[in-house]
């Protein structure tokens, strides 16, 4: 299983209005075209209006990188360079948990 967190901050309240609507029609993309794709979960940060966290699983890194190559995150990549102040990104190494195959 091969995973990622990623914190989003966005650049106004429109520029997250802008992304939350970004991220619901490229998670529908997903939802219907990765299967490699186990988990793929946006969230709101309690007390950050202007930040989303993202909550990514895939069943190896091949599925993430064919995931990386899929004209919907691309576009996603593309569209949401306008509408962020940063990005952070921290890879995971599943050691153990309940549903994962480890």
């Amino acid at each position: 299983m091969f995973g990622l967190m990623v914190r989003f901050t966005c650049k106004d309240e429109a520029s997250t209005t802008a992304f939350d609507t970004l991220v619901g029609e490229t998670i529908e993309a997903i939802r219907r075209h990765e299967p490699g794709t186990i988990v793929y979960a946006s969230h709101r940060v309690d007390g950050q209006p202007l930040q989303r966290i993202f909550y990514e699983l895939y069943r190896d890194r091949d599925a993430f990188d064919a995931h990386e190559r899929t004209e919907h995150t691309r576009r996603f990549l593309t569209a949401r360079e306008d509408l962020l102040a940063s990005v952070e990104v921290d890879w995971l190494d599943l050691l153990s948990g309940k549903g994962t195959t480890s």
